[in-house]
């Protein structure tokens, strides 16, 4: 996987190159990496790395949290001229149909996790070493994660990037995702407060 393509967006929350990564120039579905204007490698970056929900980021759902964490991922990391890492892993790396037929098994009873396990599937199919890939090629080595899974701060742990904080991501529950927050929380070990 390498660096593919890229120009500067202007966004609501500020000015961003999009630079666009993947094995080859013909990849229809790349990993993103947003880096916001002024980043300066030689500090601790702010950085998300957010993976694909196109119901949560792009149509609002409200059966997850996603799309509200990626929006203030966004404006945490114009102010801080930081990095957020797009990555192509739909539904934890399930892909979009099968997420789909796991939100019919929660609209009958499952929590998210036994949806995923009924259909076959792993509970978490994301990995994040094409996240450590792109941070060398954008030559950081410090970061501020933006994050409440236990599972992305590890991914650093055996590696050469430093995380030097963790910056929490909490949302407001509501009725629609209540019991998928609860899931993150109490199964998946995810960090969402009290």
């Amino acid at each position: 996987m390498k660096r593919q393509s890229e120009a500067t967006i202007p966004m609501p929350q500020g000015s961003f190159n999009l630079i666009a990564y993947a094995a080859d120039s013909g990849e229809q579905m790349p990993h993103i990496a947003l880096v916001a204007e002024g980043l300066d490698v030689s500090k601790s970056v702010s950085l998300r790395i957010h993976s694909e929900c196109l119901t949560g980021d792009l149509f609002g759902s409200k059966r997850c949290d996603c799309g509200e964490q990626l929006q203030r991922s966004l404006a945490i990391i114009a102010e801080e001229k930081g990095v957020l890492l797009y990555l192509r892993q739909e539904g934890r790396g399930i892909g979009l149909i099968n997420k789909l037929k796991a939100y019919q098994l929660q609209d009958v009873g499952l929590n998210t996790i036994d949806a995923n396990t009924h259909l076959g599937l792993n509970v978490d199919d994301r990995h994040y070493d094409i996240a450590i890939q792109m941070l060398h090629d954008l030559k950081i080595t410090k970061i501020n994660l933006l994050t409440n899974n236990p599972d992305k701060i590890a991914a650093f742990d055996d590696g050469d990037i430093e995380v030097v904080k963790r910056i929490p991501l909490i949302t407001t529950p509501l009725p629609e995702n209540e019991n998928y927050l609860s899931t993150k929380k109490d199964i998946l070990g995810h960090l969402l407060g009290d």
